[in-house]
């Protein structure tokens, strides 16, 4: 498909250039980089989240209270991921990952050194910030370096490596945690991130596809920005990253503090094997990325939609063989629609990929810090049930904004948009 024309002020790619095709060595270390980006970015993000009931114990605070290690963190993520994009049109996309990703790693080796709870809340908001450098600028990256036709494919091929991050971090901080406590597992997890972090810098190829542009001031920077949220279709997507988010991280906050009670009693070791339900979105996010082809993007993110809708209704029950295979099929429909979501940004907007990206982002992970850390309100007062319910409200609701705003195509003639098929 052809390039949109320039606009001033925004980066356009280079005349001539396609991007890299699929099977290609550079598309390979492109994956497998920001796969290992993902790795690094995710682990540290959430690396609280598996020994939440430990911390509170040891900090003698509450469950709402535990969660803010993970609220302020994603809080930082997202003021700062439209910074970020900016930066990254003036100094290139590889460089403000790298700047990112190697402030937040130091940071993360100092979690563990916390002295008070204020310390390590401080110290999580600023590891979020430097974060914020790495998940809108990724898509915007892979919009530009990756041929057209293989874009959500590519999309798709990070949001699973996000996935396999969210949960080595988990499964790393569960047993750690157990046997010396939460600041063992921070510990141990920021190692992880250490190593990922090493290897996206040594895999990811120098851009191809990128332009630098001057700085268009405030001014030009609100031009943009208002420009995408008038966008209603760009509009629908942000709604859907915050609301699905938010109730994603709430379920996966509060679990772990369910089955820790009774009637279960689990451990903490055994309660974060609950994470290896990410695998299902590591399928599903690469799964439902190639459906867009025959089916839509439209289609699918509602497919995803109502999985993780029926896959939360099942939580419901008091067994835990259901609550775990729900768990499995809502996590799977969750990241089937976030991958065609993210995606889907870069795909509609025609100038100012990056900021639309980051706005996508915005919207994320403020759902994350501000629902997630409700939820806990909510469970603390009414139980799981309530919390569960709440979630598949959300989600109802961000199925008819996509449905209403996104009218139904044929697959066979989707309609012409910037970056990608629908």
């Amino acid at each position: 498909m052809p390039h949109s024309l320039p606009h001033p002020g925004h980066p356009t790619s280079p005349a001539g250039w396609e991007g890299h095709a699929k099977g290609s060595t550079a598309y390979g270390r492109i994956i497998a980089g920001l796969a290992f980006a993902g790795v690094a970015t995710f682990a540290q993000l959430y690396s609280t989240q598996a020994v939440l009931p430990i911390l509170a114990t040891d900090l003698q605070i509450t469950a709402a209270e535990a969660a803010l290690t993970i609220s302020l963190a994603t809080v930082g993520l997202a003021v700062t991921v439209i910074p970020w994009s900016f930066l990254a049109d003036r100094i290139g996309r590889v460089k403000a990952m790298t700047w990112g990703i190697s402030v937040a790693t130091v940071l993360g080796l100092l979690v563990p050194l916390s002295t008070s709870f204020a310390m390590l809340l401080s110290l999580r908001l600023l590891e979020g910030m430097a974060l914020g450098g790495i998940p809108a600028i990724a898509i915007a990256y892979l919009n530009e370096e990756v041929t057209k036709a293989h874009a959500a494919v590519a999309a798709g091929s990070y949001v699973a490596g996000t996935t396999l991050g969210g949960l080595a971090g988990r499964l790393v901080a569960g047993p750690a945690g157990e046997l010396w406590g939460w600041r063992a597992a921070a510990l141990a997890v920021s190692i992880l991130a250490t190593l990922a972090a090493v290897a996206f810098l040594l895999l990811v190829p120098r851009a191809r596809g990128f332009t630098a542009v001057k700085a268009s001031g405030l001014r030009g920077a609100a031009r943009t920005l208002g420009g995408h949220l008038r966008n209603i279709r760009l509009l629908a997507l942000y709604i859907q990253a915050f609301l699905m988010m938010g109730g994603f991280v709430a379920v996966y906050n509060y679990l772990g503090f369910r089955l820790s009670g009774a009637p279960f009693s689990l451990p903490t070791t055994v309660i974060s094997l609950i994470f290896l339900a990410y695998l299902s979105g590591t399928f599903t996010s690469r799964w439902a990325a190639g459906l867009t082809m025959r089916f839509g993007r439209r289609n699918v993110l509602l497919t995803g939609l109502a999985l993780s809708t029926a896959g939360l209704a099942l939580t419901l029950a008091p067994s835990l063989v259901l609550i775990l295979a729900g768990l499995v099929v809502f996590t799977g429909g969750f990241f089937a629609a976030h991958s065609i979501g993210a995606g889907w940004t870069g795909a509609i907007a025609s100038t100012g990929r990056a900021q639309a990206a980051s706005l996508y982002n915005l919207a994320y992970y403020l759902g994350s810090s501000l629902i997630g850390w409700a939820g806990g309100l909510l469970f603390q007062a009414y139980g799981w049930n309530a919390l569960a319910a709440a979630v598949m409200v959300l989600a109802c609701l961000t199925a008819v904004t996509v449905a209403v705003v996104h009218p139904a195509v044929s697959p066979a003639a989707p309609p012409r948009e910037a970056g990608g098929a629908a």
